[in-house]
């Protein structure tokens, strides 16, 4: 039989390699098509009796992602379509839907015949839950590999048999760790936790697999033998009597309950470890099923794996655009953003020029580079000739004349109109007529700027966040006369260095600034009601935020909301800026010189390493403190997540953000807005737009107007629309 995906080759030796090379695609992912060629070839080869043995490997530099997205979506919406003419039926159909692969996976494990799994690079998710099952995996010792089982980060877990094979190779508390967190392990890692058998050079991967079942490899699990028992002995143990109390006491502490597919895979594992091996698959299939259906896992998979994605490979680049292949770019501004712009590039193999006002400053930038290239040689990630080579990319300059073959130019200069204004002029003085220009601002208005431009058209916002070469989103901001070929320029950039682009149009503050100082707003008017810091910082981690907004304005500096807030009286009058917040923060920068964590002094005090920051004991007596227990914690949770959420509907309002995809994913990667929402406007969706604002109406109430719904809002909710109907990113597809 010919297959589409794979291809077998039988050895002398009886030993067939199964190859699986999708065509066409980077990766390979599980696909309907995939899992029945898979069932197809473990019948030939179990009726097959010259093979004695499968090795399975990819014939690609991967092994697999996991499943594909087109399967994910496809499960949504069978499910949401079933869902409204039956409940239970819908939920059945699930719940066979979830065992298919489960099935796959167990027929393989005991088809009586060995089945070694070889695995180079990536190898993730089900891919790995396929390699369990395998009575063999051997690693490649090649820093590629990166094996994990990803799955709680978009909403749900390893639910074709990962948290009962994982809880019976390892210990309890090692599959707990890694099942909770995603964590990738290294090939070494995995097999110190016994996850895989061997790890060899990349070179001998498939004769290490072979030699395996040649070596007389049991065609059999380790649960499937009689006498098995489960490292560290199972449940029933003095080590599992400490264990399992404290397991869900730490997961709420890391997730406040936030997230029902982490508590899950407590769950069966804890159930799963009692009973036999098929009766614990369908322990996980019932509890993945049940997962499934929450509105967290639905909006995480949606915004974190189908939306990401599909913005990553340019779902708002425009049509008929050809691709650049970006040869040159020019940075000019060799400060900690320009270095790090300079560096990322760099590092995904473009050459850069970095430019400023004299060589020894332009130096300095590169220098920056160079402590990023030891620190990931330092952390092996980066080989020494790897290094080397990407600083060689990085041409530090004084020189404009050096961008007259750029393909593109960004500049990051200092945040004033008339510095960006020189630097504009002296760039286009030099720059080809097919190059364009990005600004790196990140509170100036980009049609402001491109008055300065000779070129409109090809002028454009390329937003970075920081740390550069750690922050995900990049904003791609929109001026009144940009055109399409500076639009899909910048996302073809953006896409070379592995970033997720949001495409807004301009506004002060963009998108993800407008909704970051409302957070720390709302934090302010807090402080000025009397709620305690500490309060204020817990309840932000308690709604889902990584960090607390004191904690985030220290990060951003005081002394810049204190800029912006003078920025925002000076171009749009008193009315536009609550007094009491520019009275906090002045005080807090001019009368106590507290700035944030540059000068050791904010919201926070941070002490000489290893000490750790705490928050600044003077902070109780600016304003009279309230009781804790007078201050509900789930109003301040509401709060703060009412307050973005508000934000972001309003940029759709006004048609700054355009595609409630960028606004979920930019909210999440751009500041970490409670990723088990969804995002900012999945938030909204979640509860429904009716719910939204009648909440929004209570707190308004309460807390003041800048709480109250907006006409959109109202109007949704009078009509039952969500943000994905109204504003469907996929309407243009369907009318095609």
């Amino acid at each position: 039989m010919a297959y589409t995906n794979f291809t077998i080759e039988t050895d002398a030796d009886g030993i067939a390699l199964v190859t699986w090379d999708m065509p066409g695609k980077s990766m390979n992912v599980f696909t309907a098509e995939v899992m029945d060629e898979l069932n197809a070839i473990i019948d030939a080869t179990v009726a097959d009796a010259a093979v004695k043995g499968v090795v399975f490997t990819s014939g690609k530099s991967s092994f697999s992602g996991g499943a594909d997205l087109s399967m994910i979506k496809s499960m949504f919406s069978l499910y949401q379509d079933e869902k409204a003419k039956d409940p239970a039926a819908a939920a059945q159909k699930l719940f066979n839907l979830v065992g298919r692969m489960t099935g796959l996976f167990r027929k393989l494990e005991t088809c009586g015949k060995p089945w070694v799994s070889a695995i180079n690079g990536t190898c993730m998710g089900g891919a790995f839950e396929l390699s369990l099952a395998c009575h063999g995996r051997v690693a490649s010792s090649a820093k590629s590999v990166k094996i994990a089982l990803p799955e709680v980060k978009v909403g749900i877990f390893p639910g074709a048999g990962g948290t009962q094979r994982v809880s019976r190779l390892t210990d309890a508390q090692s599959a707990l760790q890694m099942m909770t967190t995603g964590q990738s392990l290294t090939a070494a890692r995995a097999k110190a936790m016994n996850l895989v058998h061997q790890v060899v050079e990349p070179d001998q991967l498939i004769l290490a697999a072979k030699q395996m079942i040649k070596d007389g490899l049991k065609p059999i699990a380790p649960w499937d033998e009689k006498g098995f028992k489960a490292p560290g002995g199972g449940i029933w143990t003095p080590a599992a009597a400490q264990l399992w109390p404290a397991a869900p006491a730490i997961l709420r502490r890391e997730t406040s309950g936030n997230y029902p597919a982490a508590l899950a895979i407590l769950k069966c594992v804890y159930e799963g470890l009692q009973v036999p091996f098929d009766t614990g698959l369908k322990i996980e299939q019932r509890y993945f099923t049940h997962v499934l259906q929450t509105t967290e896992a639905y909006s995480m998979i949606r915004s974190l794996f189908i939306s990401m994605q599909e913005l990553g490979k340019g779902a708002r680049r425009p049509a008929g655009q050809p691709k650049t292949e970006l040869k040159k770019v020019g940075v000019v501004g060799a400060g900690f953003m320009g270095a790090s712009i300079a560096y990322v590039t760099a590092a995904a193999g473009i050459p850069v020029t970095l430019i400023d006002r004299d060589i020894e400053a332009a130096t300095k930038g590169k220098g920056v580079g160079e402590g990023l290239v030891k620190d990931s040689i330092g952390k092996g990630r980066m080989t020494q000739d790897e290094g080397t080579a990407l600083l060689s990319r990085i041409t530090p300059s004084a020189d404009y004349s050096d961008l007259k073959d750029a393909d593109l130019v960004i500049e990051a200069v200092f945040e004033d109109r008339e510095v960006k204004k020189a630097v504009i002029e002296a760039v286009e003085a030099v720059l080809p007529p097919t190059a364009i220009f990005a600004s790196n601002t990140s509170t100036l208005p980009i049609t402001g700027l491109a008055k300065n431009s000779k070129r409109p058209a090809d002028f454009i916002g390329v937003h970075f966040f920081s740390p550069v070469e750690k922050m995900m989103l990049t904003e791609v901001i929109l001026g009144k006369e940009t055109g399409d070929r500076a639009i899909a320029v910048a996302l073809d950039y953006v896409a070379a260095i592995k970033k997720t682009p949001i495409v807004v149009n301009d506004t002060r503050g963009f998108f993800v600034n407008r909704c970051v100082f409302r957070y720390i707003h709302e934090a302010y008017d807090m402080l000025i009601e009397g709620v305690p810091a500490a309060m204020i910082e817990n309840a932000a981690k308690m709604a889902g935020m990584p960090v607390g907004p004191l904690a985030l304005n220290d990060e951003v500096a005081i002394d810049l909301s204190y800029k912006i807030l003078k920025a925002t009286v000076a171009d749009l009058g008193d009315k536009a800026v609550d007094p009491r917040h520019t009275q906090l923060v002045s005080g807090l920068v001019e009368g106590e010189g507290r700035l944030g964590r540059k000068n050791s002094k904010g919201f926070y005090d941070y002490p000489p390493k290893p000490a750790k920051k705490s928050l600044w004991p003077g902070l109780k007596d600016l304003y009279p403190q309230k009781k804790a227990d007078d201050v509900d914690v789930g109003v301040l949770k509401q709060r703060f997540l009412v307050t973005i959420a508000l934000e972001a509907a309003r940029t759709i309002e006004e048609g700054i953000v355009t595609d409630p995809r960028e606004a979920d994913v930019g909210s999440i990667l751009g500041f970490g807005f409670a990723p088990y929402t969804g995002g900012a406007l999945s938030y909204i969706d979640g509860m429904g737009a009716k719910t939204f604002v009648d909440l929004c109406d209570k707190l308004a109430a309460a807390y003041g107007p800048h709480f109250k719904p907006t006409a959109l809002l109202k109007d949704m909710a009078a009509k039952g629309e969500t943000f994905y109907g109204r504003f469907d990113p996929y309407r243009v597809e369907k009318a095609a």
